[in-house]
């Protein structure tokens, strides 16, 4: 994890915050990310503030911590996304052309192929990003990120299991199935069903094993 460009520090302190090479709720310093992360002061206090605006660190006194996973927002922020993505789905059913929904198509992995937690959350991200972005609004593609982001450690934490990968899959297919049939309404009750049943795993989760979590070194937090 070394790295010297601003953009770099940022990238690298990320992932480490995403993939759980730093706990949520460990203490950071600038100087012992300068040494981590083979970055000068500067890049480094830049990337704390930006991860900051993301949800991912916070100020703690004079030095930063990583977020705690705080169950309340993730409750808030599901809910907020899907009042978003049932948004995007409807527009997309209007605006999105057949070839980019068979380029959607075709992006998404066939079964069998790789299957592990990296590959499943950067698909299914990107899936939930590539129909924000055939809505045609700049505006729901950031804010759709945004959210992925806020939520990427609890999902993280919930696509263990290849049954659990297998079933978010299905749900993009069937999603994406009805956009394509241009039948806005099933799209829209699909995707909300879809976010709603990531919420429920996601609170269900951290509740059942917040005790074992807490044991590994995690901040789990309900605001």
């Amino acid at each position: 994890m070394v790295t010297s460009s601003e953009s770099g520090a940022y990238e690298a302190l990320r992932t480490a915050i995403l993939e759980f090479d730093v706990m949520p709720g460990e203490r950071l310093s600038e100087r012992g990310l300068e040494q981590a992360l083979g970055a000068s002061r500067t890049p480094i206090r830049a990337a704390l503030i930006r991860l900051e605006a993301e949800g991912l660190t916070g100020r703690e006194g004079r030095g930063w911590r990583v977020a705690p996973i705080d169950v309340t927002e993730v409750r808030a922020v599901m809910e907020y996304r899907e009042l978003l993505e049932v948004g995007v789905v409807r527009l997309v059913v209007e605006r999105a052309s057949d070839a980019e929904l068979r380029a959607l198509e075709e992006s998404l992995i066939a079964p069998g192929e790789l299957d592990d937690q990296a590959t499943s959350l950067r698909e299914g991200s990107g899936f939930h990003q590539s129909l924000a972005q055939l809505s045609g609004n700049p505006f729901l593609l950031d804010a759709v990120t945004s959210t992925l982001t806020r939520l990427a450690r609890p999902r993280w934490l919930v696509v263990r299991t290849a049954a659990s990968r297998a079933q978010v899959r299905d749900g993009h297919r069937e999603i994406l199935g009805a956009v394509q049939a241009r039948d806005a309404d099933r799209a829209a009750t699909l995707i909300a069903a879809h976010t709603q049943a990531t919420r429920v795993r996601l609170v269900d989760y951290l509740a059942e094993e917040r005790s074992r979590l807490r044991g590994r070194g995690f901040a789990i937090v309900e605001s």
